[in-house]
């Protein structure tokens, strides 16, 4: 297997400000295409988190960890679908009020999860348990409704709970420097109603990519020193000044990282 230098959730960890938005929109793209290429074949993941997101010094990454991955249409086994699955911080909500069965949307809020640590530089729901978790998601969405989810009564678990009174949602509060675009794309990721939540491919699509600032080239991303090579950081750790730009990559530059 090819060495890859680290994975997101260390590297998040380490690095003393968040990625540039043109560089999380770069990873974003190349993690919604690897989610789409797993559905399109029919494969559900199942635990997609930033520490099975592998990323090299070329500014690419590598979804890994396929150990709770299952094809998904496959025939039920005995006891259905299980809800053990998907790391407590990326589970989505249906899968904690327990459905019976679910779909390729599971992936899609775990992405979404996975874009706002990003943005974050810190996981968004860090809870203890499963309470705690659909409390918080509570607080960030406002309470489901029949007109956000019609199917949430009719979860197993649905019942056991006491909502919360409505409220607006608080992405807008949480998500201060985002533009219009990039929080439309995040609550069309973190969608209660799995039916309505947005696909990799729609996704792929969506405006956010194509507004300024435009993606980065993975070619212009900086290099990290290496925990797993045994790198040392350097004096100043993770800091590393904007690649020169030569002649041959003026092309690039004009491609991803001025408007058009």
């Amino acid at each position: 297997m090819d060495f890859i230098e680290h994975d997101l959730k260390s590297l998040l960890t380490v690095m003393p400000s968040p990625f540039l938005q043109s560089e999380t929109k770069t990873l974003m793209l190349q993690l919604l295409s690897a989610v789409g290429h797993c559905h399109s074949n029919w494969i559900l993941h199942r635990d997609l988190k930033t520490s099975n997101l592998l990323m090299n010094n070329r500014g690419t990454i590598k979804v890994a960890d396929f150990g709770l991955a299952r094809r998904y249409g496959d025939p039920v086994g005995v006891g259905g679908m299980t809800q053990l699955v998907v790391t407590l911080w990326y589970r989505a909500p249906e899968i904690l009020l327990g459905a019976s069965t679910y779909s390729t949307a599971v992936d899609m809020w775990s992405v979404g999860c996975i874009f706002a640590e990003l943005l974050l530089k810190e996981p968004l729901f860090q809870a203890k348990g499963e309470i705690e978790l659909l409390s918080m998601i509570f607080k960030l969405l406002g309470p489901p409704t029949h007109s956000s989810w019609p199917e949430y009564s009719s979860l197993p678990l649905a019942k056991t709970l006491t909502l919360p009174s409505p409220q607006p949602h608080q992405f807008r509060t949480k998500f201060q420097y985002m533009t219009t675009a990039g929080i439309d794309l995040l609550m069309s990721l973190l969608t209660y109603d799995p039916e309505r939540r947005i696909t990799a491919e729609e996704a792929l699509q969506h405006p956010y990519f194509t507004e300024s600032p435009l993606p980065k080239h993975p070619d212009l991303f900086g290099s990290f020193p290496s925990a797993a090579a045994g790198e040392k950081p350097r004096r100043k750790p993770f800091e590393s000044p904007s690649a020169p730009v030569r002649a041959a990559d003026y092309k690039l530059v004009m491609d991803f990282d001025i408007p058009q």
